[in-house]
């Protein structure tokens, strides 16, 4: 378990009632944000303290690993100038009554501040330009104690048998996003409607987008496997952020088994353009390995041809979860 205080500023009302955070991916010059990096390192089951307006809030566990989202429609002018596709984590938040302030509890605070990176300055107020930071444990307890039993018994992890394990399974912001997109599809007068269905079974791998991909690819990388209904024709650059010639793309994919497919589509893996293959931080260690991977000496899978390579790096920028990671 790893602890998190997200500044919400202007989208705190968005952002907790909808029970999510979102940041862009870069500034607005291109550059990296280490706030909006942070997205990627977190996992469910992780606390994550909910900080607007002077006070912490509420907190919450989150429910998800980051994924890519669109700029929620809710924000509407605010973040006008950020990019349209950001990261997303879904957060179980819930109010704390009375709120917080830190900084009437700054004597006992500072000395648990992160020394980097503090989400809050020395006199309990917010850190201009800080969104998402990760807290020591010290601190996190130390809040907890000041807020109550409750989310101290959280943040102690402390879990009783009647609560649910946090599983990864259900991403509302892709769902959602797929869904407007195939609205786009059917309802777009210029497309004929031999293309609205091949862009549709592209999207859970089906038709021609297939047929193309074979020409590049013949079994799955990681597994060997060639006995083809056994494979998954997976997009690196995921279907929802392609346009409608990527979806399309032959050399937009992967011809992975299932478990595969759902490790790089989720980011927990990914590649170099050597074929290096690359493991997250946050991938499930045992769970990775009991899937086929070796995780403990270096793999390679082979290489990728120059279009490939375009597409794969798109996903290791904006779907691997893994902070700073290449291309």
């Amino acid at each position: 378990m790893r602890y998190w205080w997200v500044n919400h500023k202007q989208t705190f009302r968005h952002e907790f009632g909808g029970k999510y955070i979102w940041s862009p991916k870069t500034k607005r010059d291109g550059s990296i944000n280490p706030f909006y990096e942070t997205m990627r390192d977190v996992a469910p089951g992780d606390v994550v303290f909910s900080y607007a307006g002077g006070v912490i809030r509420g907190f919450g566990i989150a429910t998800t690993h980051c994924y890519t989202s669109p700029r929620p429609d809710e924000f509407g002018h605010i973040g006008v100038a950020w990019d349209e596709i950001g990261w997303r984590v879904d957060v179980n938040f819930v109010g704390i009554g009375p709120p917080l302030r830190p900084a009437d509890h700054m004597q006992a605070l500072a000395p648990v501040l992160p020394r980097r990176y503090s989400p809050i300055r020395p006199d309990g107020h917010g850190n201009q330009g800080v969104y998402l930071a990760e807290i020591t444990r010290s601190m996190a307890l130390l809040l907890g104690q000041l807020i109550g039993p409750e989310v101290l018994r959280i943040v102690q992890d402390i879990r009783t048998q009647e609560e649910p394990e946090i599983v990864d399974t259900e991403l509302r912001g892709i769902d959602e996003w797929e869904e407007a997109e195939t609205r786009r599809i059917l309802e777009a007068r210029t497309l004929t409607e031999t293309t609205r269905k091949a862009l549709i079974k592209a999207r859970v791998g089906q038709g021609l987008f297939r047929r193309n991909l074979s020409n590049f690819e013949n079994h799955c990388r990681i597994t060997g496997v060639s006995y083809l209904p056994h494979l998954i024709a997976s997009h690196i650059k995921p279907w929802r952020e392609s346009t409608n010639e990527e979806r399309l793309h032959g050399e937009n994919g992967l011809l992975l088994t299932p478990s595969i497919d759902h490790l790089f589509g989720r980011g927990f893996i990914s590649f170099e353009d050597n074929g290096e293959l690359l493991i997250s931080d946050v991938a499930h260690k045992e769970s990775v390995r009991g899937m086929g991977l070796d995780i403990d000496h270096a793999t390679h899978v082979g290489g990728f041809s120059s279009g490939q390579k375009m597409f794969m790096a798109h996903h290791r920028r904006a779907v691997f979860l893994q902070a700073g990671s290449s291309g």
